[in-house]
């Protein structure tokens, strides 16, 4: 979905101050036919999938095998994505053995959101340019005004897929693009990786139930329809979770990142967003006592199991003191500037 290309570093931001529209000389546009065609069908398929899955089960409902397939995989392609490609390979908040590697970035890749080196390209980028020009998908995009963010909105949660930006992976991934054989190899093998997602639950149905029907239940709603809500998720992170709830820590300037507990199981504690882009390397995201993340617990997991190391853990005592002073600030509409907040 994402291109990897190898285009010369980004040209120097301009002064911004927060409520304008981002300047178009910052938006590096590069239309590619095929590549948009792919983004197309890899975004619509599996919504369509959705309208056709609910009219074979108007009157029958749901089988417990598609139920239980489509959970499954949800959750193991969900952590991919969110352990493997976010705080592994973008963030380096832990290390993983190399098998470990390579099984959550195929994990991550079966997820539908482009090849990882693409994805992790684009997502470091956006934490350089936070709601400011040059970040990708950025709400705040055409202005902080009402109509402005209300375009934002659907820019910042699907229509950066197709707007023809490409992000450089030779700037913001130059570790798994040179260094790292194995991932370079697994990003290559977004297609294959992604047919196997599809194939592997029209299987599975098709030998419990017996029947090819299904084997086509099963490929609708734990093959399509779970892609579809797994990739509606992960973007309203990048949406939802800049423009509602709560923004309790400190972050860089401008940055509008926010804390939304309504999305923090589907999203294994992605929403937490607003904790994340205060401190991105840290392993959780969750930070107060009552935030759930899941994504942190199976860190926690591989840790004890010794299959994670140098985990990026949070001191209780830094997270208060972190937040102590962020409640000092009233947040209207714009992010409290920290120099020291990690991009």
């Amino acid at each position: 979905m994402i291109e990897v290309t190898t285009r010369t570093p980004d040209a120097p931001v301009r002064e911004y101050d927060g409520q304008s529209p981002f300047p178009h000389d910052q938006q590096d546009s590069t239309h590619h036919a095929g590549q948009e065609a792919l983004t197309v069908a890899i975004v619509v398929a599996p919504f369509v999938a959705l309208g056709v899955g609910v009219w074979l089960a108007w009157g029958n409902g749901i089988t417990l095998t598609d139920l239980l397939l489509a959970v499954v995989l949800y959750v193991v392609t969900g952590l991919g994505v969110t352990v493997g490609f976010h705080r592994l390979l973008t963030h380096g908040s832990f290390t993983a053995r190399p098998w470990l590697r390579v099984v959550l970035a195929v994990a991550g890749s079966m997820g539908f959101q482009g090849n990882l080196i693409g994805w992790v390209a684009v997502h470091r980028r956006h934490h350089a340019f936070t709601d400011r020009p040059g970040d990708p998908h950025s709400p705040y995009r055409y202005g902080a005004h009402l109509g402005g963010q209300l375009r934002g909105l659907a820019h910042a949660h699907l229509g950066w897929l197709f707007s023809g930006e490409s992000v450089s992976a030779e700037r913001y991934a130059p570790d798994l693009l040179h260094n790292d054989p194995a991932m370079l190899r697994v990003s290559r093998a977004f297609p294959a990786l992604c047919a196997i997602s599809l194939v592997l639950p029209f299987a599975a149905g098709w030998a419990i139930s017996g029947t090819l029907y299904g084997g086509l239940t099963a490929f609708i709603w734990a093959g399509l329809v779970r892609i579809a809500l797994l990739q509606h998720v992960t973007w309203s992170v990048n949406s939802l979770c800049h423009m509602f709830g709560e923004r309790p820590y400190r972050t860089r300037r401008h940055d509008r990142s926010t804390d939304l507990w309504p999305l923090a199981l589907l999203s294994f504690g992605e929403s937490w967003h607003n904790g994340h882009h205060s401190q991105p390397t840290c392993a959780r995201h969750g930070r107060g006592p009552h935030q759930i993340d899941p994504s942190a617990a199976l860190i926690r997991l591989f840790e004890r199991l010794g299959w994670a190391t140098n985990v990026h853990w949070q001191s209780p005592d830094f997270l208060q003191h972190h937040r102590s002073v962020a409640g000092k600030h009233k947040l209207h509409g714009a992010a409290v500037s920290d120099p020291a907040a990690g991009n």
